[in-house]
């Protein structure tokens, strides 16, 4: 593993306590609760800055470690959820958005309760996508076998300095029935993202990546659950569904006849 010159000490215990992350929290309740097309926010300048470009610095690169690699149909990406192939301040990083002060941000956040962090990292942890790579749209799988819990929501971290628009890489944000993306979210670096997981949180990066050769999409991705759920939100456990689009001629067969009930007599 190449070794880099990064020191713990940038990012120190407890750093969620500042209670800067409890006024964010509170700031952005309403924005989380009237989002569409689901639950979700966006905050940026998120970290600390000195906190985010030392884990930008020691953010694994393609042949730092053994990557857990997906190449099929629908998304070809790289991602560890061994916290042991990573170096100290990657660990520390993951430990301290599962610790109990940023459990509490989250809860505030999302007005979910009882929330549970996943200290396996499952499908989780660092992010590594390359250019030509891509994730179709999908809902995320719901139930942790492990904890036995179900998965609430996503928080992912992205660590992209310099990321160009035209590159694409952005977190495409679909309707429930599949006819429109309605929020594109670039990348950014230090931006972060929370949303709800549920069956009809359809989400993905499905255009390839245009970046350079040797230039990456990094981003930490952080899952939290709960051992209860509502009724009404509870499906039987399922891994990660990939959606397909609706058909332009459909969706425009579905306008016409709405459109000849409104302008009807």
């Amino acid at each position: 593993m190449q070794e880099r010159d990064v020191s713990i000490e940038v990012a120190p215990l407890g750093l969620f306590d500042d209670p800067r992350y409890a006024r964010l929290a509170l700031q952005h309740a309403d924005e989380w609760r009237t989002a569409q097309p689901f639950p979700h926010v966006v905050i940026d300048n998120f970290l600390d800055p000195d906190v985010a470009g030392a884990v930008e610095r020691d953010f694994p690169l393609l042949n730092d470690i053994d990557w857990v690699v997906r190449d099929n149909k629908n998304n070809i990406r790289r991602f560890q959820h061994d916290e042991t192939k990573l170096r100290p301040l990657m660990r520390h990083m993951l430990r301290e958005l599962n610790s109990r002060q940023f459990l509490l941000f989250v809860e505030t956040l999302t007005g979910i309760d009882n929330l549970l962090p996943d200290p396996y990292f499952i499908g989780g942890g660092p992010h590594l996508a390359g250019r030509g790579d891509f994730l179709n749209i999908h809902a995320d799988f719901n139930w942790h076998h492990k904890l036995q819990a179900h998965r609430r929501v996503n928080v992912l971290i992205y660590m992209n300095p310099g990321w160009q628009e035209e590159w694409g890489g952005h977190l495409e944000l679909w309707n429930l029935d599949m006819t429109r993306c309605e929020r594109a979210i670039a990348p950014l670096f230090n931006r972060m993202v929370a949303f709800k997981v549920a069956d009809g949180s359809n989400h993905g990066q499905p255009k390839p990546l245009s970046c350079p050769s040797g230039v990456y999409r990094r981003a930490l991705n952080l899952y939290y659950y709960t051992t209860h759920r509502d009724a009404d939100e509870i499906t039987d456990p399922h891994f990660t569904m990939y959606k397909t689009a609706a058909s332009p001629h459909a969706v425009e067969l579905g306008e016409d006849y709405r459109k000849s009930g409104r302008n009807g007599s």
